[in-house]
């Protein structure tokens, strides 16, 4: 899933972003989503998050959740 859609992401997610300094390079960065920054319902690009370490970037990727029983 991509991370275009403010309404597929919440905190607590792993997800994979894109930081500012990485997207030349396409270098995507592997996290837990702290905060959504991105204030519109979609984005072309990816919905701005903070990740709970601090990074700062565009949601990429949604990573599968596990199933917990």
């Amino acid at each position: 899933m991509n991370g275009q859609y403010r309404k597929d992401i919440r905190p607590g997610l792993r997800v994979a972003i894109v930081r500012k300094q990485d997207q030349r390079s396409g270098r995507r960065t592997i996290g837990v989503v702290k905060d959504i920054l991105t204030s519109a319902p979609q984005h072309s690009r990816g919905i701005k998050v903070r990740l709970e370490d601090g990074q700062i970037g565009r949601v990429q990727e949604i990573e599968p959740q596990e199933e917990v029983s």
